[in-house]
């Protein structure tokens, strides 16, 4: 079943003024006041100053039930080591991680192994996939580990077989699998466990861009029917646009700015952010829920289209209705009415935040 809206506003992890430092005795930087500092931003350059590295410096998010939350950014900003703190592959420095509301960073090594094993799934660039192993070993593996009987691991392997599209491929082994192929058995290896949360790191990057398109489609296919709450690094804009609800862009190890995808490109909050967004066409962003025109409110007997259409195929439409369009939510409800005047207002918005943000 999706989540309804108040499930979606339902924080399932999250991430409080973490900070990872490496250099001898880190912790002493924190010693009494724990992650939270006044001043993040001087507290990372006093810590820089005394030859430590700070590789995530007072990182704070949520992320929803059911949501794709996104981190990105350039080589070295610190995304992959936040995502590994989540998990405690690598351990915070100071700061909270909390699932559920309780904090990982106090829990025992056997209560943390448990969690990885029933509550997370992980899924990283390289596929790590054993190659003695065939696909639906590979796949099961993780469920061997938590105990379960033979004949339900191997019940619930076919099951995610079928999820990523692996059917006939069950007795191949890594080797006799392409790159894509391989990428798959890592994600239904991942889902097997049936996870809380899904931690990706880069998942898609090693491969070709066809395959990697086809493995995004798979992916936001797999999620529309699972609706995990996900955590996924990239450091590319577009794929970023393509599957997140929420992102968050990072740069030296703390975070830039989140918000929705159409809020980064309208709103960026600086030059960083503004170099990711700057090429992006904005009619294959915006959505039909961005263009509401507030001055409009009789809805009668106009066409309705759904909330999350794109402005790119709305465009023969409101040329065919010039009183507009009423957007619905998926409950059938009336959020609104778009109309070339709204798209006009919308894209002018950004246009002068853009120059203000330029000249100031």
């Amino acid at each position: 079943m999706k989540p309804s809206a108040s499930d979606l506003r339902e924080v399932k992890l999250s991430c409080r003024n973490v900070w990872k430092i490496y250099g001898a005795q880190p912790e002493q930087f924190f010693q009494g006041v724990g992650g939270r500092m006044a001043d993040a931003g001087q507290h990372a350059g006093i810590i820089r100053g005394s030859g430590h590295i700070v590789a995530n410096a007072d990182v704070s998010f949520d992320v929803h039930v059911g949501e794709i939350f996104v981190i990105m950014g350039l080589s070295g900003s610190g995304k992959s080591t936040i995502v590994r703190c989540l998990s405690r592959l690598v351990e915070p420095t100071a700061g909270e991680v909390l699932l559920d509301g309780e904090n990982l960073l106090k829990k025992s090594d056997e209560e943390l192994t448990d969690i990885r094993r029933h509550k997370m799934g992980m899924v990283f660039q390289s596929f790590g996939l054993m190659p003695h192993l065939n696909v639906i070993d590979n796949i099961a593996f993780p469920l061997k580990l938590q105990g379960v009987g033979e004949r339900e691991r191997y019940t619930q392997a076919k099951r995610v077989i079928e999820l990523v599209g692996l059917e006939g491929r069950e007795s191949n082994y890594p080797k006799e699998l392409s790159g894509g192929q391989q990428q798959r058995v890592g994600i239904a290896r991942s889902l097997a466990v049936e996870p809380d949360v899904w931690l990706l790191d880069e998942p898609f990057s090693a491969l070709d861009p066809l395959i990697r398109k086809q493995m995004q489609d798979e992916f936001l296919r797999i999620q529309s029917k699972l609706h995990k709450s996900i955590v996924f690094i990239t450091h590319d804009f577009q794929e970023a646009l393509r599957i997140a609800d929420r992102m968050a862009i990072m740069r030296d190890g703390a975070v830039v700015q989140i918000g929705s995808p159409i809020d980064l490109i309208l709103n960026p909050a600086d030059d960083y952010v503004r170099e990711f967004t700057q090429d992006v066409p904005w009619e294959r962003i915006l959505r039909a829920e961005d263009i509401l025109d507030n001055t409009i409110s009789q809805a009668d007997g106009l066409d309705r289209v759904p909330e999350g259409t794109l402005v790119e195929s709305l465009l023969p439409k409101l040329a065919g209705n010039a009183a507009g369009l009423v957007v619905e939510d998926a409950s059938g409800k009336c959020l609104g009415v778009a109309t070339a005047r709204g798209l006009a207002t919308a894209l002018a918005s950004g246009c002068a935040t853009t120059m203000t943000q330029q000249e100031g």
